[in-house]
């Protein structure tokens, strides 16, 4: 399946879309104005914006409810609250070593389960991560990739784990942590470990895509563990600084 934006006009308009949720605009919910409102304020017809939530439904950024409207993100999840009190009794280096637990068999799972139009999504959200030019962006892109094959796993116990733990790493403080990980070294290693764990999932071969997704939190893991001990040796020199002074 090629989701790709059919025409320059449909691509315009994804863009905008994606500009207008990444504003953080939108309200608590995440409710996007109704498909006649985003019309009139980009000046198209009503169709390219129908084509364009499309494409960003099938990237996963957005979701439809019957009667309720488009909203950024994914569905709320009970979740929610609990990942809530768990943030401030756990820190970014355990959920790491949880997601490490869980994710693996995701992938696992989601070799022997997934669809050719799936995997070509995944194609496209790893294209699109590559792509992207702010660190916003990355985050936005890799999340959706792992979301997609949680969800493809087809387990709901472990999707409901996967998205607790999803929804903990999305503290902001821990996002430009990662942020600060990143470099174009790192984000090449990022993108081939997502090909290799694709060309697994498409080959149908779990061990192949268990280790492919070890190997990458891990690789992930060591970052993560190099940036919060860089932090804690700032905050100490920071500290000390203003004691002398």
């Amino acid at each position: 399946m090629n989701m790709q934006p059919r025409n320059s006009s449909t691509a315009q308009v994804r863009d905008r879309l994606l500009d207008l949720i990444k504003s953080g605009d939108l309200g608590a919910d995440g409710k996007l104005p109704t498909e006649r409102a985003l019309s009139d304020r980009f000046g198209v017809g009503r169709r390219f914006v129908r084509q364009a939530l499309d494409v960003l439904e099938a990237e996963g950024l957005v979701w439809r409810r019957q009667g309720k409207g488009t909203f950024a993100g994914q569905p709320l999840d009970p979740m929610g609250d609990l990942a809530a009190k768990i943030t401030g009794e756990t820190n970014a280096l355990e959920v790491m070593e949880a997601r490490l637990c869980i994710e693996p068999e995701l992938a696992a799972l989601c070799a022997q389960r997934m669809l050719p139009d799936e995997v070509a999504r995944l194609r496209m959200l790893a294209q699109r991560q590559w792509e992207a030019s702010d660190a916003q962006a990355i985050e936005l892109w890799d999340g959706s990739l792992h979301r997609l094959i949680a969800q493809c796993a087809r387990n709901r116990p472990l999707l409901t784990a996967f998205s607790l733990l999803d929804k903990i790493r999305s503290n902001p403080d821990w996002v430009a942590i990662r942020a600060k990980g990143r470099d174009m070294a790192s984000l090449q290693v990022t993108h081939n470990e997502h090909l290799a764990l694709i060309d697994a999932i498409e080959a149908r071969h779990p061990q192949a895509a268990r280790t492919a997704m070890r190997d990458h939190l891990e690789t992930r893991f060591l970052a993560l563990k190099d940036e919060l001990a860089k932090a804690a040796t700032e905050q100490g020199e920071a500290f000390f600084a203003a004691f002398d002074g």
